[in-house]
C-alpha cells in the first residue's frame, strides 16, 4: 500500500529549526483564491482533519541565506493561533515563537535545472518559547482563556531584576 501522496511527518521542533523561529508580522486566514473580487472570503479547510486553515511568515535564523530563512507555516486550529512572546521592540511586527504540533511534507522547490528538496510546515499552535517571561501557552484556547474577557491578564511582563529599562517599562505599563 504505501504512504499517503502527502503523508505528514511530526517533528520536534528544536530538530527542525536549531536556533528557533521569528514571526514577521502577524497570523492571517488561509483565503481561497476567488475569482469574484467582490465576493466573500472563503477561508481554506484541511482536508484531512476538518480544522480551518491560518498562515504566518517566519525568519529561520539558522540559514544565512535571505531565500532559505524565509519559512512559510500553516496552522491548522478553529481559531487563530496567537503568539504569547512579546515583540523584540514594541510596533516592530517581529518576536520569537516556538510552535507546538509540527508536522512537515516534502516537496520540490525552485525551478528549471535548480530544483531542490523542500518542505511544507504545519503547526498546530504556538509553545511558549524557551526563557520567556510570557503567561501563555500561545495556542488559541489558551489566548482566549487569557483574554480580558475571561479575567485573564494579557500582553504583561515582569521585570527578573536586569535593571534594563525596557524591563522597568514593560512592568509599569503593565500595572
Amino acid at each position: 500500500m504505501g504512504m499517503d501522496r502527502f503523508h505528514r511527518f511530526d517533528v520536534a521542533f528544536g530538530e527542525a529549526f536549531p536556533k528557533g523561529l521569528v514571526l514577521v508580522g502577524e497570523i492571517e486566514p488561509d483565503n481561497e483564491f476567488q475569482q469574484n473580487r467582490n465576493a466573500a472570503p472563503r477561508q481554506r479547510v484541511d482536508e484531512r482533519t476538518g480544522l480551518r486553515q491560518w498562515k504566518g511568515v517566519f525568519s529561520d535564523p539558522a540559514h544565512v541565506k535571505e531565500s532559505e530563512a524565509s519559512v512559510k507555516v500553516t496552522f491548522l486550529a478553529e481559531v487563530q493561533p496567537v503568539p504569547s512572546a512579546e515583540e523584540f521592540v514594541p510596533g516592530c511586527g517581529m518576536r520569537p515563537v516556538e510552535l507546538e504540533g509540527l508536522q512537515v511534507t516534502p516537496k520540490v522547490t525552485g525551478q528549471g535545472e535548480f530544483k531542490k528538496l523542500g518542505w511544507s510546515y504545519f503547526a498546530t499552535g504556538f509553545a511558549e518559547p524557551a526563557g520567556s517571561t510570557g503567561g501563555g501557552a500561545g495556542s488559541a484556547s489558551a489566548a482566549a482563556a487569557g483574554s480580558p474577557a475571561s479575567g485573564g491578564k494579557t500582553g504583561t511582563r515582569t521585570s527578573r531584576g536586569s535593571g534594563s529599562e525596557s524591563d522597568t517599562s514593560a512592568s509599569a505599563e503593565a500595572a
